[in-house]
């Protein structure tokens, strides 16, 4: 499969597809207010009744805030999450919180969606994500966040970079360290645009040399 698949039955590939989602799996959800304001959690995919209903974990209480009182009945939430063993596909589906449930834990069940997005990342699909790394040019090290990612590139912002204004086309070296502090990700770039922000500056880059399982376990580290 290449592209984008849009299954529309919601009896048969629906199922089908959400069914890509493990147990346990990390997602992210878009939630709305009734004012317009629009934030994304990171939580996780707990299960699904074809036919019936879909099962995910309430985000952090602590990262909610104030917009856990717009997460109950009739709220539209977006999800998206990443499936594994399938050569970097993204699913994601648009549904409707049915209810709210406190035990055994806090959890959102949802309406079976009726289209499931079934997506294989591409150049062209880039997730936002809010990463820590060093990139080293020209022999230095600077601390930078990755704020969106692809297969074949992403965003960097470096606050204080003013000096590497003139670093277009430059190649860099990326790294993500892991929380257990080995096997850290090591990436190779070519620094394709340079934009400046009030802050600093904002590198779009493309990856070099890179497998696809390195940007792909990236992306799970952003969703985790």
């Amino acid at each position: 499969m290449s592209g984008q698949e849009i299954l529309t039955d919601p009896t048969k590939p629906s199922a089908r597809n959400l069914a890509f989602l493990k147990a346990g799996a990390p997602i992210t959800i878009d939630i709305s207010t009734p004012a317009g304001q629009k934030r994304k959690f990171h939580t996780h995919f707990i299960g699904y009744l074809p036919k019936k209903y879909v099962l995910i974990e309430f985000p952090d209480a602590t990262k909610l805030g104030s917009f856990s009182q717009y997460i109950g009945q009739g709220t539209v939430v977006t999800v998206r999450g990443l499936i594994e063993g399938r050569d970097g596909a993204a699913v994601a589906f648009i549904s409707t919180v049915r209810q709210t449930l406190q035990i055994p834990s806090r959890i959102m069940v949802l309406d079976i969606p009726n289209t499931v997005t079934l997506q294989k990342l591409r150049s062209s699909v880039r997730i936002d994500t809010h990463i820590y790394a060093k990139i080293k040019i020209d022999g230095i090290y600077w601390q930078t966040t990755m704020t969106n990612l692809s297969v074949e590139g992403g965003q960097l912002d470096i606050i204080n970079g003013e000096k590497l204004v003139l670093a277009e086309n430059k190649v860099i070296d990326i790294v993500v360290e892991t929380d257990a502090g080995e096997n850290n990700i090591k990436l190779n770039a070519t620094i394709c645009n340079v934009k400046q922000q009030v802050d600093g500056l904002s590198f779009g880059v493309k990856f070099n040399q890179v497998s696809k399982q390195q940007v792909i376990d990236l992306l799970y580290q952003a969703l985790s």
